[in-house]
Formats: structure tokens, C-alpha cells, sequence
């Protein structure tokens, strides 16, 4: 199997990312591989558990589904071949409402909300790449989650396909996920008291 390096010119496909190394984690954007770092802090695990656990409660037999890291999510450019797609990622929580998007190889096509718990590691992508890359490809929601902190900020997607200035919540406020009527989050059992 083979290595991906990082500076490959953003020549990476789908097609490469099949053939690297099962005991490491990497993600594409646009044909430039990052390789995800060793496993996330307890903390991160928690909060990330607490989330899913939410997420999976209220969807249950409902038309949208929810997966968790790890978990590829494919967006193709345009009408490219799966082998060909130059962006493979692994959101920490998706949410995906459109099952023609599902397959057994995880989703292809933008999911309908991403949730990325926020490590060190991966702050910058999180924050500059991957809010981008998500605005580009029309995710409705982007949450941002920061264990540590106790605080969500969530991007919504905007009538002209555009992100807004984040909404930030703190761990004594309630989220709601804007296109669920009745599905409102508490931070306060996400995050604890502490």
C-alpha cells in the first residue's frame, strides 16, 4: 500500500486514496492530501459521543440518516467518475437527508449538515479549508464544536449560497438545526456542567 505525500501538486483522486495505508487516516481537498493525526483527546471522544447520541435519537425513523467519523464523504467537482474526485473527507458527524446520495462507500455529494469537533491539529482546516470547501459545495449547516470551551458556532447557509457570520453558542444554550422544526439541541448535555 502506499504513502501518500502531502505536497503532491493536488494531483490526489479517489482512486489514490483507496490504495493508502488502513492504519492512517487522510482526507483530500481538492487532490491535496492531509493526514489526520493519532486519535482525538478523551474529551473530543465525549463530546463527539454525546452529539451522535442526539443526532442518531431524534433521526430514528426518519428520512435523514446520521454517520460518524470515520466516514468518507465524496464531492466530486462536477459529473467526474468516483475514482476521479479530488475531494474525500471524514466529517467528525454528517447528516445526510437525499439517500440517493448514500452508498456503500459513505456519501457522495455535499451532506446536508457537517459536524466537526475541534482538536489542535486540526483547527486550521477546520476553520479555513474546511468552511470553504463546505460553503462551495452547499452544506446547509457547518457546526464547529469546541470541547474544551463549551462553545458551538454554527455557519447556515444563506439564500445566495453563501455562509454568514457564525451563530455562537455557549454551554447553557440550546441549538436548533434550522431545517428541523422540532429538534433542539442543549448544550448543557453535550457539555456537562464543567
Amino acid at each position: 500500500m502506499a504513502y501518500p505525500r502531502q505536497e503532491a501538486n493536488g494531483g490526489y483522486t479517489y482512486s489514490d486514496y483507496l490504495t493508502w495505508h488502513a492504519g492512517e487516516r487522510w482526507e483530500i481537498i481538492e487532490g491535496f492530501a492531509h493526514r489526520l493525526g493519532p486519535a482525538p483527546s478523551r474529551r473530543h471522544q465525549k463530546v463527539l459521543t454525546a452529539l451522535l447520541g442526539e443526532f442518531y435519537n431524534y433521526l430514528k425513523g426518519k428520512d435523514c440518516e446520521v454517520y460518524a467519523a470515520p466516514f468518507d464523504v465524496r464531492l466530486p467537482a462536477g459529473e467526474e467518475k468516483d475514482e476521479e474526485i479530488k475531494t474525500v473527507v471524514q466529517p467528525d458527524i454528517v447528516v445526510v437527508c437525499d439517500k440517493n446520495k448514500l452508498d456503500d462507500r459513505g456519501c457522495k455529494g455535499s451532506p446536508d449538515l457537517i459536524v466537526e469537533v475541534t482538536s489542535p491539529g486540526t483547527a486550521s482546516l477546520d476553520y479555513i479549508k474546511k468552511l470553504a470547501l463546505y460553503e462551495k459545495h452547499g452544506v446547509k449547516e457547518y457546526w464547529l464544536v469546541h470541547p474544551v470551551d463549551g462553545i458551538v458556532m454554527v455557519y447556515r447557509l444563506g439564500t445566495d449560497g453563501r455562509y454568514g457570520r457564525p451563530e455562537i453558542y455557549a454551554r447553557d444554550h440550546v441549538v436548533k438545526v434550522s431545517f428541523f422544526e422540532d429538534f433542539n439541541l442543549s448544550l448543557k448535555e453535550i457539555f456537562g456542567d464543567s
